[in-house]
């Protein structure tokens, strides 16, 4: 026998897998997990595509004359067990009536491969287990944890028979891992039955197989004798229908078992088939042709709907950050806004304020004109300089309390805003308790309170290094380095924009008094660069403490790259598709499988089913009694 592929396939392989094994590195890294548009569904191809790439597509580029691996997959009561114990002779896998009968999969192979299928080579991801007794890994709700190695004397070496879970099972975990295994075949062998044959699930497993370009063959099983040319051609019209022309078709008839087993002649179409790939080179190489060039073509269209997903992902984590940054956008710039138009210039602030320049005899001679004002401001002021330090926490509270509430706003409007999105909702979900609670933290109050002290005893820097001036270091003395540092404050807080009525006369006297003494001190263009640096430096402290809070909750975000995830993927899909196109020769996709010899001579596999019939009984069928009862 001989199972070695062609010389030229080596250089092929070799210049395939450098690739292939990048693309797989870039899978893997891929993540998804912001809910986006489609996202479950890319989720569950991008772990299907991995799954096949460290399955199947590396192994079999590293290794191109490795042992075929066919799997025998199909829905639940299909018989697969029993399939697989007739074709290999021995009761190697669990057959029954309970459903799902295969929970753990059985790979049987030949001594030769023994260390082949022993070896990570195969399905890395699947701990093993041999022989045919032992026992069933198995965790939560009957999922599978492993791969039972099976070694019989008469499989033909050089091809493997792995009995899946069903595609249908009713544990997700099993079903997963049917399409696993699945992907990882060099052949599949699609069983089904005369009443399912038209059931849905499988069906969407075979167009899977039909779009990977996977080498398939059909067994239809439990077929009545007197329906077998009806039903026969029915499936062989949908397998047309649905790309799979080439597709062998085998029929088993519904007949009894005899210890267990299929009768010999029922299986023996199948069992030359099989064995025919397995001894001859070129047979096998057909095999390993279509479904690794057709997988390799897969990669086409599957890789770019990954990369579609990836710019997807940064798509929904820019918006994310630009409601984030636009809840605290909206609460800073009205933050900035009160923080200059007089919204500061009541309450407890004007109080201190009028204790400050003694409001009954200044606002009674306001009429009389400023300079007297200026005058009676110094004068009282020298004999007051306590209220100057009132007037100051007055200020800061104010201020501390407009930080307080924009930052409050900020993050109760950039939750809401998460909130409306699905994956801003999926990641507060999964944010601790404190972070999606829309109430500051307890200490942000005491951080905004510190940062006004801190800014204020910036402005009185500014007021000190200002006051070197002859004229200006009188001012000073007058009324203290707070006093002065206190009317400029008011300066920065003074325009009226925000009031009306008695309140915005109130502050539009303040701030012309204020102006007017500084001028008087500094001069007005000193003044205007002084009440601008202040106010900026004001400016800049709060942006950044809000900043912090932003920060935060963008920190709960999944992801915190926001580059193009999406080209390095295209790329190298791209070069993957370069270098099998230069491997691969024109026509090597459309390879048929070889022809079946059949019990009475060779028949055509085009169209789909056109190989003679071996039977099979209807032990199996979910919902019924045992067959040796039926057919009592």
């Amino acid at each position: 026998m001989s199972t070695s592929a062609p010389a030229t396939a080596a250089p092929a392989a070799s210049a395939l897998l450098e690739p292939v094994e990048h693309l797989r590195d870039l899978v893997a890294r891929l993540d998804l997990p912001l809910e986006a548009a489609g996202v479950e569904r890319a989720r569950t191809e991008r772990s299907q595509l991995l799954a096949q790439l460290d399955d199947y597509l590396l192994p079999r580029l590293r290794r191109l004359d490795a042992p075929l691996l066919a799997v025998v997959g199909g829905s639940t009561g299909a018989g697969k067990s029993t399939l697989v114990n007739s074709l290999v002779g021995e009761p190697v896998t669990s057959a029954g009536v309970l459903r799902p009968t295969t929970r753990y999969p059985v790979l049987v192979h030949a001594p030769a491969d023994a260390a082949h299928f022993a070896s990570d080579a195969v399905l890395p991801g699947l701990a093993r287990s041999t022989g045919a007794s032992a026992p069933e890994v198995v965790g939560a709700e009957g999922s599978v944890r492993g791969l039972r190695l099976v070694q019989v004397e008469g499989q033909p070496a050089g091809l493997a028979l792995l009995d899946a879970p069903d595609v249908d099972s009713v544990v997700e975990s099993n079903r997963d891992l049917a399409v696993q295994l699945l992907g990882a075949a060099d052949l599949w062998l699609f069983t089904t039955t005369a009443a399912r044959y038209a059931d849905a699930v499988p069906w969407q497993v075979l167009r899977t197989a039909t779009e990977r370009g996977t080498a398939v063959a059909v067994v239809l099983d439990r077929v009545p004798r007197e329906a077998v040319q009806d039903v026969r051609t029915d499936l062989a019209r949908m397998l047309v229908e649905a790309g799979l022309t080439s597709a062998p078709l085998f029929t088993v008839v519904e007949s009894p078992l005899e210890g267990g087993m299929l009768p010999a002649d029922q299986t023996a179409a199948l069992r030359r088939w099989l064995a025919s790939i397995s001894a001859d080179a070129r047979s096998r190489d057909v095999v390993v042709k279509r479904t690794l060039t057709g997988a390799l073509a897969s990669l086409a269209t599957r890789v770019p709907r990954l990369a579609e997903a990836a710019d997807a992902q940064d798509a929904e984590e820019r918006s994310l950050l630009a409601e984030l940054h636009g809840a605290y956008a909206d609460a800073t710039d009205g933050l900035q806004e009160q923080l200059s138009d007089g919204t500061l210039l009541r309450g407890e602030v004007l109080a201190r304020w009028q204790e400050f320049v003694g409001t009954g005899e200044l606002f009674a001679s306001l009429q009389a004109g400023v300079g007297r004002v200026r005058d009676r401001l110094v004068a009282a002021v020298r004999r007051k300089a306590a209220p100057a330090d009132q007037l100051g926490e007055a200020l800061a509270t104010g201020v501390a309390a407009l930080v307080v509430d924009a930052a409050g706003r900020a993050r109760q409007s950039a939750l809401l805003r998460w909130r409306a999105r699905p994956s801003g909702a999926a990641v507060l979900a999964d944010a601790p308790e404190e972070a999606r609670d829309p109430r500051l933290p307890d200490s942000f109050s005491a951080d905004a309170e510190r940062l006004v002290r801190d800014w204020q005893q910036h402005v009185l820097d500014l007021v000190r290094a200002e006051g070197e001036g002859k004229r200006s270091r009188a001012l000073v003395y007058s009324l203290g380095v707070t006093g002065v540092g206190a009317v400029l404050m008011l300066v920065v807080f003074a325009a009226s924009a925000g009031l009306t009525g008695a309140e915005a006369g109130i502050a539009a006297v303040t701030a012309a008094l204020a102006q007017r003494v500084l001028e008087a001190a500094f001069g007005d263009q000193a003044v205007r660069q002084l009440a601008a640096a202040a106010r900026a430096d004001l400016v800049a402290r709060v942006a950044a403490l809000l900043q912090r809070e932003h920060d935060a909750q963008a920190d709960l975000l999944p992801l915190r790259e926001t580059g193009d995830a999406g080209s390095p993927l295209r790329q190298a899909a791209a070069a993957v598709s370069r270098a099998s196109d230069a491997a691969s020769p024109r026509g090597t996709t459309t390879a048929t499988l070889p022809v079946v010899p059949a019990v009475t001579g060779t028949l055509p596999v085009v169209p789909a089913g056109q190989v003679d019939a071996v039977g099979r009984p209807d032990e199996e069928q979910p919902h019924e009694e045992p067959h040796e009862e039926r057919r009592a």
